[in-house]
């Protein structure tokens, strides 16, 4: 049993707004990236995972319980961040964090004072007067604190700057080492791809893919941009025997499409030549989904 099953999940809000069939499986210890356009359906399937709505049909189970059955006692599970932060009314961000430790039942809050040096947050300052960047640390650290198994977060990264962000993400990085199951959604393919075992594809409310990062970063293939000094080796080099995927006689580049296991062969090849420079084309987890929407667009 997966400890977050997501099962045939539609939540209807007419006009072909909200989520339809959507099935995803997160197991134990792996850490999922949800990536899609704003008003795709990453919050209306994460709002559904907490049990704040209740679906139009099918279900989302959580360590075995129906998550809109059960909304309260999964939310000790869970250390959540939402896309769209609301704070009590409470004077300061340390009112907020001591407010939150009681209702968790935390009495040490060491981990809480280490994020709030991490994340360079001052916790005393007003709540209501928070920069966005400066509520999401604090909403960050009120997620984190209480070393939940399950850590769900919607566009945790928004508000913060790229400096900060690369902190948060090594510290999601730590959890996910510390065994820790997390589902975190972003419109940011590079932090998901850096962090993730997989990534699932959300469009206009359907699932469209998964990527297993795995496959991703060791595909069998691999292409290569070649530049060569002379357009005499430039053209003889096209007579190899290589797929070649385009040609740009202007510059006298060719790309071409290898096996990984052939890499060493084609060096050897290359000391024939004039080689100006040769660069491996990365395959990256967008150009994957774009080839996978072209795909469905060309259907």
């Amino acid at each position: 049993m997966s400890l977050i099953e997501i099962k045939n999940l539609t939540k209807d809000y007419g006009n072909n707004q909200g989520i339809f069939d959507i099935n995803l499986n997160i197991e134990k210890g792996e850490m999922v990236g949800f990536v899609g356009t704003n008003g795709s359906g990453k919050t209306t399937t994460i709002r559904n995972i907490m049990g704040f709505i209740k679906p139009t049909s099918g279900e989302v189970k959580v360590n075995g319980l129906s998550s809109y059955e059960h909304a309260s006692e999964i939310s000790k599970l869970i250390g959540y961040v939402p896309g769209e932060i609301a704070f009590p009314d409470l004077p300061t961000g340390i009112d907020f964090l001591k407010c939150q430790a009681e209702f968790l039942n935390l009495k040490n809050m060491d981990y809480a004072n280490e994020l709030i040096e991490r994340l360079q947050l001052d916790p005393r300052a007003n709540l209501k007067r928070m920069s966005k960047g400066m509520k999401q640390k604090t909403a960050l650290v009120a997620a984190l604190m209480n070393d939940s198994p399950i850590i769900i977060l919607d566009e945790p990264t928004t508000g913060l700057d790229p400096l900060m962000r690369d902190t948060f993400l090594d510290i999601i990085k730590k959890e996910h080492a510390k065994g820790k199951t997390i589902f975190m959604s972003s419109h940011m393919f590079e932090e998901l791809e850096t962090t993730c075992d997989k990534v699932a594809l959300i469009s206009d409310g359907h699932i469209i893919d998964v990527a297993n990062m795995n496959d991703i970063r060791n595909r069998p293939v691999k292409e290569f941009k070649i530049e060569f000094n002379n357009q005499e080796d430039y053209q003889k080099f096209q007579k190899e025997n290589y797929e070649i995927i385009r040609l740009q006689d202007q510059y006298n580049q060719v790309t071409i499409k290898i096996k990984t296991t052939e890499t060493g062969n084609l060096l050897t090849t290359l000391c024939k030549y004039d080689v100006k420079f040769v660069s491996e084309i990365p395959y990256t987890l967008e150009r994957h989904f774009k080839e996978i929407l072209l795909k469905k667009e060309e259907k």
